[in-house]
């Protein structure tokens, strides 16, 4: 038996969330902490032997306190240096004979605070995320991250429809199972509480553990998920596609600046509070036309092709049958829209494109323009 509350950001670590959609579901009985632990004889390189169904540990270190780095980054994170002594595992995971998907658990070795956090990941995955886990240890927790299966920044995995698993809920569950089992082994004991957090598509991954394993968390932190992706992202191939197919509906930096500060100025003191905030999308009835250009093109204007874009942006996207895929983007997104629009003569961001590119079509030579 469960409840679920809802709860503000950062109350497992410290991020940064967007169009926040947080439920944390807690389980009814949990048990009684006993204080910080430490790891036992059971020593942190030994964990190279540890024999796991479905799993090769490829690394068992310990990290001196401050001594993590990470090899040519351009901003090393200020976290890392105040990081504990703490052991760093490295493993594989094979839940299928087409899985390859890579895992870091790093465990505290002195104060553990008895629990477990498993960290979400971004866009189309394809790394450890290795800032989110430094995040957690720094506050006493065991905590893991993995790659989701596929070491690519993009949707090429999906060729492979064992590695479609992978990526939408497996490798996660995978994970946890397994990293519970080593926390095990390093400290012979359970987590008294596991608790899991990410945003976008680390939020997807989070509402599928609720739905798919239940028990694998005490407390989920869900942030601006990607659900439903498939909808979600195709709705944005739409919306590429047109603007890439007349370039004359593309809006630059400066007009979405221009775009957004008027949505805000029309409808921020709806909700009677005048704090650059649109608590009431709902209640903002703004018309993009109200910036039309009078004559030719300006800075403080939208021609009549960027008007169609934006009123777009707001517009269902819609099958030929009339059939909602997705629903329009709410007054408020404008801002963030920038980074959603392309630029003429490039490409369709693989975010977008590669789902009906290598998810739908499974064809790395399917030409996304042809999106109808």
């Amino acid at each position: 038996m469960s409840t679920t509350r809802l709860l503000g950001a950062g109350v497992l670590a410290s991020v940064t969330l967007v169009a926040l959609a947080i439920t944390i579901t807690i389980s009814a009985a949990a048990p009684t902490y006993a204080g910080p632990l430490a790891a036992t004889s059971g020593n942190c390189e030994s964990l190279t032997s540890l024999a796991l169904p479905g799993v090769k540990i490829t690394a068992a270190q310990t990290v001196a306190a401050g001594a993590f780095s990470v090899t040519g980054a351009a901003r090393p994170n200020p976290v890392f240096k105040q990081l504990p002594e703490f052991c760093r595992v490295a493993a594989t995971l094979a839940p299928s004979s087409d899985s390859h998907i890579e895992m870091e658990l790093w465990l505290p070795a002195q104060n553990w605070n008895g629990k477990f956090l498993a960290v979400g990941n971004g866009g189309w995955a394809g790394n450890i995320v290795i800032n989110d886990i430094a995040t957690g240890l720094s506050k006493g927790y065991a905590a893991a991250s993995n790659d989701t299966g596929h070491q690519d920044a993009g949707a090429e995995f999906a060729t492979h429809p064992e590695k479609v698993i992978d990526f939408g809920y497996r490798a996660m569950h995978e994970m946890t199972v397994r990293s519970k089992a080593i926390v095990q082994a390093l400290y012979h004991r359970a987590p008294q509480l596991s608790y899991y957090q990410g945003c976008s598509t680390g939020g997807r991954q989070g509402l599928m553990e609720a739905q798919r394993y239940p028990d694998d968390f005490d407390a989920i932190v869900v942030g601006a998920p990607v659900n439903n992706q498939v909808r979600l992202n195709v709705s944005q191939t739409a919306l590429q596609v047109e603007m890439l197919k007349d370039p004359s509906r593309i809006v630059p930096p400066n007009k979405v600046t221009l775009f957004a500060n008027a949505v805000m100025t029309a409808c921020d003191a709806n909700d009677g509070v005048k704090d650059n905030i649109i608590s009431d999308p709902h209640a903002c009835k703004f018309d993009p036309g109200t910036l039309m250009c009078k004559a030719g093109d300006a800075a403080d204007c939208l021609t009549a092709p960027q008007v169609a874009s934006a009123r777009q942006l707001y517009s269902p996207v819609k099958s030929k049958k009339g059939e909602t895929v997705y629903p329009g983007r709410m007054p408020g997104v404008e801002a963030g829209w920038a980074a959603r629009i392309p630029t003429a003569g490039t490409p369709m961001n693989p975010l977008w494109g590669d789902m009906p590119r290598y998810v739908g079509h499974r064809d790395a030579n399917w030409d996304v323009m042809s999106f109808d």
